[in-house]
């Protein structure tokens, strides 16, 4: 005889309730007397004995809207530097948020673009977009830059 010859059931049948009370799982079948748990179609979910539950323990924290669309992209004169210094961005064309996206430096979701006036500004640049701050509107325009405001209908 050989162990790996053997054959043994490991799974058990399962237990057949309300079957006689000689079987161990008849008359109330494992339920006990009365009670919610003894009725059929009664679930008790979310349930912790009294305690208070988990759910309503935790504060109400607002609401994600599935529909939410991320407009308006927020772009700093100091980055727009940067992409110039960096050989991203030709001073020449009209910094627009359809350049940005093209040459991957905004995410291509965003349908607006906002600047902002962090940072100094060393190029005559033109900048076409849909909101710009006074300052930077200011720190352009010292430079003999141009910003056009565009109208972007939603």
């Amino acid at each position: 005889m050989k162990l790996n010859l053997l054959t043994v059931k490991t799974v058990k049948k399962a237990k057949r309730v309300g079957r006689g009370i000689g079987s161990s799982k008849g008359k109330t079948s494992g339920r006990g007397h009365k009670g919610q748990k003894s009725r059929s179609g009664v679930a008790i979910k979310s349930f912790e004995g009294g305690q208070m539950p988990l759910y309503r323990r935790l504060p109400k924290r607002g609401f994600k809207s599935l529909n939410k669309k991320h407009l308006v992209g927020l772009i700093n004169l100091s980055q727009i530097q940067s992409f110039i210094d960096n050989k991203k961005l030709p001073t020449s064309d009209i910094i627009s948020l359809d350049l940005l996206k093209k040459n991957k430096l905004i995410n291509k979701k965003y349908e607006k673009l906002k600047l902002l006036g962090t940072g100094e500004i060393k190029h005559k640049l033109q900048v076409a977009v849909n909101a710009v701050s006074s300052a930077a509107k200011a720190k352009i325009e010292k430079n003999g830059g141009i910003v056009n405001i565009l109208n972007h209908k939603n």
